[in-house]
């Protein structure tokens, strides 16, 4: 059986993270992609280098695989005519413009409906197409600063850290591919589309989930606590003798198994440490004593001890660890294409369907006459 959005094409005007990441996962479920770019530099992200590799940036090809670019300038009427009929035979719109662009060019959701009332139009943008930031500029940085996570990473005395990774932009992309599938699931019903407005800004918001009900619990802003929790304990890194390692403790029966592990007993005779929340409570005075019995063995000791007592804890990996993980080569999360090196794959596994073949990231127009030729 083919992939689940085998059939389906998507017009793809994104660029950036935050739409080419969403437009990728419909890529992945077999949906064929129509990346459109603007002519002499295409999507931003090819610029964003080095690396380039076969003279496609590094960025740009991790947002990008198996899509066709076809080059077009939204600016001219022809530009806007050959839109408007690649739309008719389309299935899913994205696009990631400032509010009311499209509009500009005639793009729009109620004008392209007029053409095809079954399509599904999902506009992602910093703040959404309403709100007194509408118009603002914005990216990920942008929208997690004033998220409420970022005041809450770190530790206590020092500045707040990005996360390594666009959070806010793969929060979007992933709740616009999640609403996409849903209005494609309404369609088969009703015959219809819809229209779908997503922001980066919105999307990681929804992420501060138990930080947020802390918050309307108590009035009070979380702890900043570096690599530990604010509701769990022990659970975050330790130091040993050479490195550190990960502890993450989700109940009070790991606890036991991990006191038991580590030649630890008395902790479990300590009424102070025997439930999670008196733990929460007397964490300032359980974790100086774990630092001290860590420090005793390497970390790769504690690592094995630990998984053999069934006490969730890890290495913290690097990505060269990562690259060389069975785990991850098992379930061929990276996959080697032809002349194009290694690349992530998609995580979604299918019982009764073969895994779309991975195809790199186009070179810029590498489809446009391809596409042209079927209109």
């Amino acid at each position: 059986m083919g992939l689940p959005l085998k059939g389906l094409r998507v017009i793809d005007l994104t660029q950036d993270f935050a739409g080419p990441f969403c437009t990728m996962i419909l890529s992945d479920l077999g949906a064929e992609v129509i990346k459109l770019e603007k002519p002499g530099t295409g999507d931003e992200t090819r610029a964003w280098g080095p690396p380039f590799v076969n003279g496609i940036s590094y960025y740009f090809s991790s947002l990008n695989r198996g899509k066709k670019s076809v080059v077009l300038d939204l600016k001219t009427r022809e530009g806007q005519r050959i839109i408007r009929k690649l739309v008719v035979d389309a299935d899913i719109f994205v696009e990631s413009s400032r509010p009311r662009q499209m509009a500009r060019f005639k793009l729009d959701y109620p004008r392209l409906r007029k053409t095809n009332k079954a399509l599904v139009y999902a506009s992602i943008s910093s703040f959404g197409q309403t709100g007194p930031y509408r118009d603002r500029l914005g990216y990920d940085l942008v929208a997690l600063a004033m998220s409420g996570i970022m005041a809450s990473t770190g530790e206590e005395g020092r500045q707040p850290i990005r996360m390594s990774v666009p959070v806010a932009d793969i929060a979007a992309g992933h709740y616009a591919s999640t609403a996409i599938l849903a209005a494609l699931s309404k369609r088969l019903v009703t015959g219809k589309g819809d229209y779908i407005d997503l922001s980066l800004y919105d999307s990681i918001v929804s992420w501060l989930t138990y930080l947020s009900s802390y918050y309307f619990a108590t009035g009070k802003e979380p702890q900043r606590l570096g690599s530990a929790h604010p509701s769990i304990v022990p659970y975050q890194a330790f130091r040993c003798e050479d490195q550190d390692l990960v502890l993450a403790t989700g109940n009070d029966n790991q606890w036991m198994n991990f006191c038991h592990a580590t030649g630890q007993k008395r902790l479990l005779s300590d009424r102070r440490f025997s439930t999670n929340p008196l733990r929460v409570k007397n964490r300032q005075l359980l974790v100086p004593v774990l630092n001290r019995v860590f420090r005793k063995r390497k970390a790769r000791d504690w690592q094995r001890i630990l998984v053999q007592a069934h006490v969730p804890a890890t290495l913290i990996f690097s990505i060269r660890d990562v690259a060389r993980d069975p785990q991850v080569r098992k379930r061929r999360m990276i996959v080697g294409l032809k002349g194009e090196g290694l690349h992530l794959e998609s995580p979604m596994r299918f019982y009764k369907t073969k895994t779309k073949k991975t195809a790199p990231a186009p070179q810029l127009g590498q489809h446009t006459r391809e596409i042209l030729a079927g209109l």
